[in-house]
């Protein structure tokens, strides 16, 4: 392969990597935002006086932990994905170093 094409494809996987890291951000910070809500939610709680508020509370945590699962699965995903773009990157690079000596 032509060292362009390599720093093509070095280019590429460092963006895709940026775009991974970015991602996996963006999952954390809707994660921890679920949480805050959650612990509201649970002080709240307390402060009901009827039944319908209490259940109304307790559907908004239940979907909120849905939502914690799905970003922790995603994150995990992310994880995977940055662990094989980061390898690849690596072998790229080293092929990159060799083709310009």
């Amino acid at each position: 392969m032509s060292i362009m094409f390599t720093k093509a494809i070095v280019t590429r996987l460092q963006r895709e990597i940026a775009d991974i890291e970015t991602k996996t951000i963006n999952d954390k910070t809707k994660q921890e935002k679920a949480e805050s809500k959650i612990n509201q939610l649970q002080r709240d709680m307390k402060l009901s006086k009827t039944h319908s508020d209490l259940n109304n509370k307790m559907a908004r945590i239940n979907k909120l932990n849905e939502e914690i699962k799905t970003a922790k699965r995603s994150q995990t995903d992310l994880s995977k994905q940055l662990t094989a773009k980061k390898a690849s990157l690596k072998q790229h690079l080293d092929k990159e170093s060799k083709q310009e000596k």
